[in-house]
């Protein structure tokens, strides 16, 4: 179970490089045949929490184990991975089972814990009668273009016609199962990504919070598209990851985000063209993807937007659950035009910060650590915050820092929040019966803790770019598996009096480990 399929074999060993000119991972006496592959990093023997929980089959991986050399025979990591993937995916099914059974009903839909936007929209948005959205006459589909073309599609591939329930369970199903397919590609990117780090991409394919929320909404297919984005960036080849951003962005806005990071590290290392031509590209593909819907029925295609300008703070969202507090304590409620003005504005500040960590850390930060952030602090600053959107973080956190025990702790609080929303909507759109109400006050502890949880992950990041040993990925001896045009690259822009270190290590730059 230690191995990379075929096409990830031979791959040079200088991504295992260290400081002392050896190559990990190679042996004095290893054969002829294996010479040129690199050992794995193996979770049981580098993370402290599963090396204590492996003591149960007989302790971690042994140290005469060479995985990524010895072939696993049938059970590669890839083959494993899809595996595990599929069962999470099954019992995203099952959480959903109460309403696949009896239908999604208020509100018992809530104290289900089953709410899924599938049978809402397909119900009220006119997909059920054939009206295709955005492009759809009267349509009014608050989601960008790609998300309408995904819901439009699936309706149409539902037999019959009406709202009936079998209809509604046969949208539901045909939408989680692309969504499991579009999990697995998430998956494979990420474990693709970093050679020799793939079992990272376990955390996404076993996540609690893509087990619980992944079938809430299309979230997964942005994630998707990003995912393969990122890897695409990583093998160098950035048209292909533009466009795969840009269709990402007309999918969920938040894809553009990278963009970001990839701005960093342009500036951090002086190699701007990987910047314009990723950008260039995702600008290219956002428009080809929107201006369709966009020359069939403007009011439509505008719809979004205006609809994402307008709206007040959403749920779970830290500036909903200060008017619940304001409300309860008498203070003054804060209005749509000062929420706009305080997330627009946040989000502008951290990102100012995030930029002068980029900018002022001794060795350049990683495109999943920055990523990560930006898309962290977009998230918390936002003045909408649905249970879905915890999907967003969970790959670019295998990336930026595959530790299971703060990952396992952060799923288990969003795990919590998850609950919890359900339970505060029964009470406040459903009039449900008392005894499973969540009263205020603990909603918006939930909501607090999942900010807390997410402030603290972006904190560890933050500490493991200022101290590259605590790193998960560059303890490794790896410089930046996901890089890209930048993996190795020297600085040629740092704000510090100090004599800025070389980001060089002794593997070429460009490479990609």
């Amino acid at each position: 179970m230690g191995s990379l399929p075929v096409p990830f074999r031979g791959l040079p060993v200088a991504c295992g490089a260290r400081g002392d000119g050896k190559l990990e991972g190679m042996q004095e006496n290893q054969p002829p045949e294996h010479r040129g592959r690199s050992r794995l990093v193996v979770p049981s023997r580098s993370d402290v929490l599963l090396r204590n929980f492996t003591e149960v089959i007989g302790g971690p991986l042994g140290s005469r184990s060479a995985p990524g050399i010895v072939s696993p025979g049938i059970f590669t990591v890839e083959r494993v991975l899809i595996i595990l993937t599929v069962l999470a995916a099954l019992i995203g099914i099952l959480v959903k089972g109460y309403c696949r059974a009896n239908g999604w009903e208020s509100p018992t839909q809530f104290y289900a814990t089953c709410y899924s936007d599938f049978p809402e929209l397909f119900r009220n948005r006119g997909l059920a009668d054939g009206t295709f959205p955005v492009v759809g006459p009267g349509s009014q589909f608050e989601y960008p273009v790609l998300t309408a073309l995904i819901a439009g599609v699936t309706a149409w591939l539902v037999p019959g016609s009406g709202t009936s329930d079998e209809r509604i369970l046969g949208y539901f199903d045909l939408n989680v199962t692309l969504v499991a397919a579009v999990t697995v590609v998430t998956v494979l990117a990420t474990a693709r990504m970093t050679v020799r780090r793939p079992w990272d991409a376990a955390m996404v394919a076993l996540a609690p919070g893509i087990v619980l929320a992944g079938t809430i909404n299309w979230d997964m297919w942005a994630v998707a598209l990003l995912a393969l984005g990122m890897y695409f960036f990583s093998r160098q080849r950035l048209v292909l990851a533009g466009v795969l951003i840009g269709l990402g962005a007309a999918t969920k806005f938040y894809p553009l985000l990278v963009l970001g990071a990839i701005f960093l590290l342009a500036l951090r290392t002086g190699r701007f063209r990987p910047l314009l031509v990723t950008a260039g590209a995702a600008a290219a593909a956002w428009l080809a993807a929107n201006f369709p819907f966009a020359a069939a029925n403007p009011a439509g295609w505008i719809y979004f937007f205006q609809f994402s300008a307008d709206r007040d703070a959403g749920y779970s969202s830290p500036w909903f659950a200060y008017n619940l507090v304001a409300n309860r304590l008498r203070w003054a409620e804060l209005g749509p035009a000062a929420v706009d003005l305080l997330s627009v504005g946040l989000f502008v500040l951290a990102c100012a910060a995030i930029a002068a960590v980029a900018l002022t850390a001794p060795r350049r930060p990683r495109l999943a650590q920055l990523a990560f952030l930006i898309v962290a602090a977009f998230i918390l600053t936002g003045k909408v915050y649905s249970p879905q959107f915890v999907v967003w973080l969970i790959p670019l956190l295998a990336l930026a820092r595959p530790r299971w025990r703060e990952f396992l702790i952060w799923q288990g609080i969003e795990g919590l929040h998850w609950a919890a929303v359900w339970m505060y909507l029964g009470q406040v759109t459903s009039a449900g019966s008392s005894q499973h109400n969540l009263d205020m006050p603990y909603y918006v502890l939930a909501v607090a803790a999942h900010m807390v949880a997410v402030g603290y992950l972006m904190l560890r990041v933050t500490w493991d770019i200022y101290n590259p040993d605590y790193d998960p990925i560059r303890r490794h001896h790896l410089d930046d598996p996901h890089g890209g045009p930048f993996a190795g690259a020297p600085d040629w822009f740092r704000l510090s009096r100090r004599r800025p270190s070389s980001s060089l290590l002794p593997w070429k730059a460009g490479s990609n480990a």
